[in-house]
């Protein structure tokens, strides 16, 4: 029920994972017709709707029979392996951490979004908006929550775990900044490779960037609105006058495959690290294809065990650190 789009595109993506790629999702949401033509998908009774703009934990509190408290409970229930939903950020995750609960030793649970970097896999940028205030070994949780991440999802061996600052020297960077690379740099169980700057979130330099939740959030808003600004650019040169619509004419087929690679969609949406379930993320004007993604993604995090490679790798760091 959440979402700009909802709950026609949600149902719509939901149908094509099911159909398509032949994954069972169920929908959580009222049964009474509303939600479209389902198909074959059972759903899962659900009376209440934490609107976009409402308080999250308000909501989450006062709403026991919303769609998203009653997805998170059916995670946690073992009814489903994994939660989606483009409705309300802070509402999906506080579901997430007060129905599934989070991982033992977990501070605080943080988003981890991926950034396409062309010709290679994406790097995750963490945290990208849980967590506004942060300490320094948060930070460093997040980056080893992340690498877990990376590893399971996109088959990476030992991750490399960058921290964003304003500088690539040690020395640059606020309090919160610099305290984390001490300790990130001290041995934290994962492979640090120093500091990189706003520039690099699309370079490949690094698998994974670690930020706070403030200005992590600020640095993809201004990625995603300086991409459509890149793409608006294009259009209007291109229809420009005759002889630039003559060029777009052989120049769009060459670009388009990168502009598919850079569309948030198809990433489905950020994943929810910290949690005892595989929580999705995902953008609120996701279309059915975004929610496709998410469903497929929300799935393959189930069978390769996401939450299982978190835990151990928290464990791992702990002992190490001890």
């Amino acid at each position: 029920m959440g979402g700009d789009k909802s709950p026609a595109e949600i149902v719509a993506g939901a149908r094509q994972a099911h159909e398509q790629l032949g994954i069972p999702v169920l929908l959580v949401g009222p049964d009474d017709g509303s939600l479209g033509d389902v198909g074959d998908l059972e759903i899962l009774p659900a009376s209440e709707v934490i609107s976009m703009d409402e308080d999250a934990a308000r909501g989450v509190r006062t709403k026991k029979d919303s769609s998203l408290v009653r997805c998170a409970e059916a995670v946690r229930d073992g009814r489903a392996s994994a939660m989606v939903s483009a409705g309300n950020t802070g509402a999906t995750m506080a579901s997430a951490l007060l129905r599934m609960g989070r991982l033992p030793g977990v501070a605080r649970p943080a988003i981890a979004t991926p950034i396409p970097v062309l010709g290679g896999s994406p790097t995750v940028l963490i945290d990208a908006g849980a967590n506004a205030e942060c300490r320094p070994e948060w930070l460093v949780q997040f980056g080893q929550m992340a690498a877990a991440y990376m590893a399971a999802r996109y088959d990476i061996d030992a991750p490399s775990v960058a921290l964003l600052s304003i500088g690539e020297e040690d020395t640059k960077g606020n309090d919160l900044v610099k305290e984390a690379h001490r300790l990130f740099a001290a041995g934290a169980g994962v492979r640090f490779v120093g500091n990189v700057e706003g520039r690099d979130l699309m370079s490949g330099s690094a698998d994974v960037i670690v930020t706070d939740g403030f200005t992590g959030n600020v640095a993809l808003k201004a990625l995603e609105g300086a991409l459509n600004s890149f793409m608006s650019i294009l259009a209007k040169v291109f229809a420009a006058t005759p002889e630039t619509k003559a060029a777009g004419d052989v120049l769009l087929p060459e670009l388009l495959p990168y502009a598919t690679a850079l569309d948030p969609e198809e990433t489905g949406g950020a994943m929810l690290l910290g949690v005892d379930g595989v929580c999705i993320i995902s953008h609120g004007s996701s279309s059915a294809r975004a929610i496709l993604n998410a469903v497929r993604v929300a799935h393959d995090m189930a069978q390769k065990n996401l939450v299982g490679h978190v835990r151990s790798a928290l464990g791992a760091a702990s002992s190490s650190v001890a």
